[in-house]
């Protein structure tokens, strides 16, 4: 009889005891889910872009186009720098946003080792992408995803061309540069180079300076002593431009020269204007601002793997006083 009863009872244990593991495991099915994993594209990447000309006129610009890329396509965009073409804070600049750890850096190039050892090897450590705009690097020796902005190069063609429509294919030419001798500055006189030496009438002459004014009224006289019957000037490094101009008026009047320059500096603009100078290329902040945005977003989804290493060109055109009236 006692037998009879404990085995009952075990029974009746056992599938309470059954029925309530069924109950728990349907519980705990019915309460956990997995992890949702957050795709690529409700990600807000985070970019950040670098120059050392923060506050003027155009890399303003490049800043809009880039901020307004940037929300279109919901990414997070901030914009660093320095003031003053601070080279040092500059660089400093762009090690604080590669140890951020950010998606990717637009940057302005420089032409300089300093660069060249933060977005070859350190950047690259991280697995950051950099795109240079505006200024461009040799990728070689940067290891830049692709430049966007202006062929440097066929900016400087165009001026040659035109400063020979101008003045014809005769008569001694000055080209001044910055004695540190960017990429883009050379490009730019590679390009006039490639117009002026077709024309054996045409003798050219390279003057390099450094950005301080002293330096610059000295190399310009210099040149106006050395080189009595110049004919024309070209400025390949816009910030030259000013003081150039207004050292040649000390001297004499600047209607007989011819004087070219590109639209950097924020006073060239005003300079053509006025007709101080003969021609200006005119860039397309913009739509730089824009493209280094669209092409970092294509890389950072994979959507063009690899970026096109030669770069995206954006539009130049030249300008005469006659343009800006």
């Amino acid at each position: 009889m006692h037998k009879t009863i404990s085995l009952a009872l075990g029974s009746i244990c056992a599938v309470f005891l059954f029925f309530t593991m069924i109950s728990a495991i349907r519980f705990v099915q019915s309460s956990w889910q997995p992890p949702q994993l957050q795709t690529t594209q409700d990600e807000e990447y985070r970019l950040v872009l670098v120059t050392k000309d923060l506050g003027t006129p155009f890399w303003n610009e490049v800043g809009e186009g880039a901020k307004a890329e940037a929300q279109k396509s919901g990414a997070n965009l901030e914009i660093w720098g320095t003031y003053g073409e601070d080279r040092e804070d500059f660089l400093k600049q762009l090690e604080i946003a590669i140890d951020s750890k950010v998606d990717g850096i637009i940057v302005q190039g420089m032409d300089q080792d300093a660069f060249d050892n933060l977005t070859k090897v350190k950047a690259a450590f991280y697995g950051i992408p950099i795109i240079t705009v505006a200024s461009d690097v040799p990728m070689s020796e940067s290891m830049r995803k692709t430049y966007v902005g202006s062929d440097a190069w066929e900016a400087g063609k165009t001026i040659g061309q035109r400063l020979i429509s101008d003045m014809g294919d005769q008569g001694q030419v000055v080209l001044m540069g910055d004695e540190r001798k960017e990429y883009d500055q050379k490009q730019r006189i590679s390009g006039i180079q490639s117009v002026l030496s077709q024309h054996p009438g045409i003798q050219i002459e390279y003057v390099t300076s450094s950005d301080e004014e002293e330096q610059i009224s000295a190399a310009t006289q210099n040149v106006m002593n050395v080189f009595p019957e110049v004919k024309a000037f070209i400025s390949v490094d816009a910030n030259l431009t000013p003081v150039m101009v207004q050292e040649i008026e000390r001297r004499s009047q600047v209607e007989p020269y011819y004087i070219y320059s590109f639209d950097d500096n924020p006073n060239i603009l005003a300079l053509l204007r006025r007709g101080k100078i003969d021609g200006m290329i005119q860039q397309s902040p913009v739509e730089m601002g824009e493209t280094g945005v669209k092409m970092m977003l294509s890389w950072l989804t994979g959507e063009t793997v690899p970026l096109n290493a030669q770069g995206y060109m954006t539009q130049i055109r030249m300008l005469s006083p006659e343009d800006v009236q």
